[in-house]
C-alpha cells in the first residue's frame, strides 16, 4: 500500500495519537523511547515530503474525503515543507538528546506526562504548518500552546510558573486577536479555506472589515512570534523551562507563528488589498531593525547564559522579519534560509547549555568560569554553534546573513543603512558570544563541576551532530536554499 498521498495527514496523526499511548508507558525509560521513536518517525515523514516537494510535487489532502472549501484541507508546498523539517527536526533532536537532562530535572513518575505533552506540542506545531484552513490553524495553535505551557512549567525551577503565566496571558491575547481577524474575514467571504479566501476577497465591496482583519491577524501573530516589542514573554519562558524544552521551542515555536503570518499575508491580503505590500513593509521593517539592535544590546550585558541566548532569539527573529519586510525574492529567500539556519545554531547552543547543566546547575556566567577545562567537547560545540549564530564564513549562519545583505543592497534608498545595521548587529553577536567563550576558556574556575568529565555520551553525540550540521549546511547549503527559493517564488506568485 502506497502511503505517500497520506503523508500530510500522518504528519499530524502520528504524534497526536501517540501522545496518550506514551502516557501509559510507566516502566523506566519506555516513555522516552516511545516519544523519541515517534519524533524520529515524524521527521522521516517530513523529510519524505520535503524531498518530494523539492522534485516539484505538491501535496493536498482532503480530510474525510470532503473537498475544500466544505471540508478540511491539508496542504504541503515548499514553504510548509521547509517548516516541517525545522519543527520535526527540532523535536527529534530534543528527544533523542533529552533523556539525561530530563532525568535530572523531572521526577520519574511525571516523565510520561511530560513526554505526552511534548508530543502534543509537536502535533500542534506540525498541524499549524500543514493546515490550509484559517480556523484549523487556530485549533492547532491552541493545542500547541496549551501543551507548551505544561512542558515549560514541568521542570524543577519554580520561576517557570510566573513565566508560563505571562506566556499564557500574552499567547491568549495573540490567539484572540488572530481569531477576531479570522471572524471578520469569514463574515465578509463566508469561507475559511486560505485558497478560497484569496479568490473571494477580491470581490468584497466593503474593504474596511478586511483591513481590520489584516491588523488583528498581523498583531496577534506578531505577538505569538515574539516580534519586537511584543517579545516580553519569551526570555523568561525560555530561560526557566527544562533544557530540552528550550532546545525545542527556541528552534521552531516562534518560527511557526512567523510562517502563519507570512503565509496568511501573502496568500490572502497582499493579493487583494491595494497598497498592502507597502503597509506590510513599513510596519515590519522598523520593528525588525529595533528588535535586532535592542535585543543584541541587551544580550551583550546579560549575565545568565540561558537568558542571554533567549534574548538573542529576539534579534534573530528580527533578521527573519527584516528579510520578509523587503517583499522581494531575495529578501524572502534570506528570511526562510535564516529560519532554517537559526534553528540549527540556536538548537545547538541550547544543547550545549544542557550539557553544561549536567555538571553546573547554576548557569550564570560567573559560575561557568573555566568550564572548558572539564568539558572541552561541550565548550567546542558551543563555539561552533556560536560562530554560526554570529555568521562566520563556513557556517550555516553566514549563508543567510550574506543573502540578507544582498537583499538589502537591492533597496536603493536605504541599502547602506540596512547593511550597516546587519553588520553592527553581527559584531554585537560576536561580543556576547565571546563573553561566553572567554568565560569558559580563559577565566579561572570559581565553582568546581558537580561531576567528573563531560556530559552523558547520548547528549554529547547529538549536540555535536547539530554542531557539525551547522558546518555542513554552511558548506553545502543547496537543499535548504532550493526549498527557500521555491517558497519565495510561491508567495510572490500570489502577489502578482
Amino acid at each position: 500500500m502506497d502511503l505517500t498521498p497520506h503523508l500530510p495527514a500522518l504528519q499530524v496523526i502520528v504524534p497526536m495519537l501517540s501522545a496518550p499511548l506514551v502516557l501509559l508507558l510507566r516502566p523506566r525509560g519506555l516513555a522516552w523511547a516511545g516519544a523519541a521513536a515517534v519524533a524520529v518517525l515524524s521527521f522521516c515523514i517530513a523529510a519524505s515530503l520535503a524531498f518530494a516537494v523539492a522534485r516539484g510535487e505538491h501535496f493536498g489532502y482532503d480530510m474525510g474525503g470532503w473537498r475544500a472549501p466544505y471540508g478540511i484541507e491539508l496542504s504541503v508546498d515548499a514553504f510548509s515543507a521547509l517548516m516541517l523539517l525545522i519543527v520535526t527536526g527540532a523535536g527529534a533532536v530534543s528527544l533523542l538528546a533529552g533523556r539525561p537532562s530530563v532525568d535530572l530535572q523531572i521526577e520519574q513518575e511525571r516523565q510520561p506526562l511530560f513526554y505526552a505533552a511534548f508530543l502534543l506540542t509537536l502535533a500542534g506545531l506540525v498541524g499549524i504548518t500543514v493546515s490550509a484552513d484559517a480556523f484549523n490553524i487556530f485549533v492547532f495553535m491552541e493545542i500547541s500552546s496549551l501543551a507548551s505551557y505544561v512542558i515549560i512549567a514541568g521542570g524543577p525551577d519554580r520561576r517557570a510558573l510566573p513565566a508560563v503565566f505571562k506566556y499564557l496571558i500574552m499567547g491568549t491575547i495573540g490567539a484572540t486577536f488572530y481569531l477576531i481577524g479570522v471572524g471578520l474575514v469569514y463574515m465578509m467571504t463566508g469561507t475559511l479555506n486560505l485558497a478560497d479566501l484569496e479568490a473571494r476577497i477580491g470581490g468584497v465591496t466593503d474593504i474596511n472589515p478586511i483591513l481590520m482583519a489584516a491588523g488583528f491577524i498581523t498583531v496577534g501573530l506578531a505577538l505569538k512570534a515574539a516580534v519586537f516589542p511584543l517579545h516580553v514573554w519569551l526570555p523568561n519562558a525560555y530561560a526557566h523551562a527544562p533544557h530540552m524544552v528550550t532546545v525545542f521551542l527556541a528552534a521552531c515555536a516562534t518560527k511557526v507563528a512567523i510562517y502563519v503570518l507570512i503565509r496568511f499575508d501573502f496568500f490572502v491580503f497582499q493579493a487583494n488589498l491595494p497598497g498592502h505590500q507597502l503597509q506590510f513593509s513599513l510596519f515590519l521593517l522598523p520593528l525588525a531593525l529595533m528588535g535586532i539592535l535592542v535585543a543584541s544590546a541587551v544580550a551583550m550585558f546579560e549575565g545568565h547564559l540561558k537568558r542571554l541566548l533567549a534574548v538573542s532569539s529576539v534579534a534573530q527573529i528580527g533578521y527573519i522579519m527584516l528579510g520578509a519586510s523587503f517583499v522581494s525574492q531575495a529578501g524572502l529567500v534570506a528570511a526562510f534560509a535564516h529560519m532554517f539556519n537559526h534553528a540549527l545554531a540556536k538548537g545547538g547552543l541550547f544543547l550545549a547549555v544542557a550539557c553544561l547543566a549536567c555538571h553546573y546547575r547554576d548557569l550564570r556566567l560567573d559560575q561557568l568560569a573555566g568550564a572548558a577545562r572539564t568539558m572541552p567537547l561541550t565548550a567546542a560545540a558551543f563555539v561552533v554553534c556560536g560562530f554560526s549564530l554570529i555568521g562566520i564564513p563556513g557556517t550555516a549562519g553566514f549563508i543567510s546573513k550574506w543573502l540578507l545583505i544582498g537583499a538589502a543592497l537591492e533597496r536603493d534608498s536605504s541599502a547602506f543603512v540596512l547593511v550597516a545595521i546587519i553588520l553592527a548587529s553581527s559584531l554585537m553577536a560576536l561580543v556576547y558570544i565571546w563573553r561566553v567563550v572567554e568565560t569558559l576558556y580563559f577565566r579561572p574556575a570559581v565553582v568546581e563541576a558537580e561531576g567528573p568529565g563531560e556530559a552523558p555520551l547520548q547528549l554529547l553525540l547529538v549536540t555535536w551532530a547539530v554542531a557539525l550540521a551547522n558546518i555542513g549546511f554552511g558548506l553545502f547549503p543547496r537543499f535548504p536554499l532550493a526549498l527557500s527559493s521555491a517558497a519565495a517564488e510561491l508567495l510572490l506568485g500570489h502577489t502578482r
